[in-house]
């Protein structure tokens, strides 16, 4: 699908609107529930394994367009960005449902838990315009200027799913 330069402008409204509106959203809900319904205590493995598949899509992804496969790594991208949107779905619904978890773990683990939820929160918010940006780049057909943006967001996107599965398993005994 190719997209001319003055739709690109239009995409680009539309990505800082996201990666302005998606963590403020998120945020919210820290402060939002939702009376009456079950709390939905089952999600956090799910969303964790779907971090995970995003993980994989993203390196199977990369390894395709190096051995010159387009059209699947175009498929991969497009699955990982749909990864992304149901765990963001997943995460959202569990913490309207849910309070969020204390870690429970003493000494220096509980430094390098912190440390690694704090860089994936971070690298969360910031990955959004990247993936998004580099997303419109490949549809635009700007294959050079995507290929630049896609060596920032490759390795903060696969940070993000990574360590997301690593907080999951950190935090897992303690819900």
């Amino acid at each position: 699908m190719e997209t001319s330069v003055r739709d690109t402008k239009k995409y680009n409204l539309w990505i800082w609107i996201l990666s302005i509106a998606i963590p403020l959203a998120v945020a919210a809900l820290f402060s939002v529930k939702i009376p009456g319904v079950q709390r939905l205590g089952f999600l956090p493995p799910i969303y964790a394994s779907i971090n995970a598949l995003t993980a994989i899509l993203l390196v199977v992804g990369v390894y395709q367009i190096r051995k010159g496969n387009r059209k699947l790594h175009e498929q991969l991208m497009k699955i990982a960005i749909g990864c992304s949107v149901m765990f963001l779905m997943l995460y959202m619904a569990y913490h309207i449902t849910s309070d969020s978890t204390a870690y429970g773990g003493e000494g220096m683990l509980k430094y390098v838990y912190y440390f690694i939820l704090l860089t994936h929160i971070l690298l969360s918010i910031i990955v959004i315009p990247f993936v998004l940006i580099t997303y419109v780049r490949a549809i635009a057909g700007q294959y050079y200027k995507h290929r630049k943006i896609a060596r920032i967001t490759y390795p903060l996107w696969l940070y993000v799913a990574v360590s997301g599965v690593v907080v999951y398993l950190m935090i897992s005994p303690y819900y």
